[in-house]
């Protein structure tokens, strides 16, 4: 039984309001986890069967009638999760890696669903289910309010963010909804546009030093039209797939992370740099 979950909007900064939680965010991705008649199903947040990808899971001890939303994550050696090795263990049946399923929420309780009940109530229940967290199920930690001062902290620790909720929020089924909201702490580099992907937009990015620096897909459309008034006279080689550019433009751009070839995660533009 799928249930499609609630998905959060964006905060451009952490705020103190004690009528929100505060909880940190996992860098991995959404799993639905559900059992109905000792079936257990997990799902991906595109209602995607993932359950023969995680047979660890499987067997959990989680009582019929259940839904649980969560994240599943692979850490690092600090203990820091790795959305790249994550996604490494999702992919390949052959790789080893540890997952940990970490569970902020459920929907469905002894098969009666209690999305209308408050979040903390949510979170007692939740206790119920999950009495003892475990490297393999554990729940998500939360504190009362202190976001702004728990930002800096995943800062210091270079985590992906934080998350804050309502205390008294329900949960909106296939709803994106401000009763949820993110923090996501971005990084800043100012980099060079050094080509445009031709069959949908992207622009190729290079550091300083000239090496390659990942490829730019979000870009708002008065800055995609500035570029596209300047690009053509920059023009030094083209491809079927690509039109390679002097490296005249230069912009700063906001990422999640460097990978491990060192390219910018998911770059988007912030501003031109005159």
């Amino acid at each position: 039984m799928f249930i499609s979950p609630m998905l959060l909007h964006k905060s451009v900064q952490p705020f103190d309001d004690d009528n929100y939680i505060t909880e940190l965010k996992l860098d991995g991705f959404r799993a639905i986890w559900t059992k109905f008649n000792d079936k257990t199903r997990i799902y991906t947040r595109h209602n995607n069967e993932i359950t023969s990808k995680f047979p660890e899971l499987i067997n959990l001890p989680i009582p019929n009638g259940t839904i649980l939303d969560g994240e599943i994550i692979v850490t690092d050696k600090l203990g820091r999760p790795d959305f790249e090795t994550t996604m490494e263990r999702f992919f390949s049946t052959k790789s080893n890696h540890k997952i940990s399923y970490s569970v902020f929420d459920l929907i469905y309780y002894n098969g009666v669903k209690i999305a209308n009940l408050s979040l903390l109530e949510r979170k007692d229940i939740l206790n119920k289910v999950v009495p003892e967290d475990t490297p393999l199920l554990n729940k998500v930690q939360w504190i009362e309010g202190n976001a702004v001062q728990y930002f800096e902290l995943i800062k210091q620790h270079e985590l992906e963010g934080i998350v804050q909720k309502r205390v008294d929020s329900i949960y909106q089924i296939n709803k994106r909804s401000s009763d949820w909201l993110k923090v996501i702490n971005y990084q800043y580099e100012d980099v060079y546009i050094s080509g445009l992907r031709k069959d949908k937009f992207g622009l190729l990015l290079n550091f300083n030093d000239g090496k390659y620096a990942g490829l730019m897909e979000f870009m708002p459309t008065a800055n995609r039209k500035e570029f596209y008034r300047q690009y053509s006279d920059l023009i030094v080689e083209e491809n079927e797939k690509f039109s390679y550019l002097d490296p005249k433009l230069k912009v700063k751009v906001k990422y999640r992370n460097l990978t491990k070839k060192g390219l910018l995660r998911i770059p988007s533009f912030v501003e031109w740099i005159s």
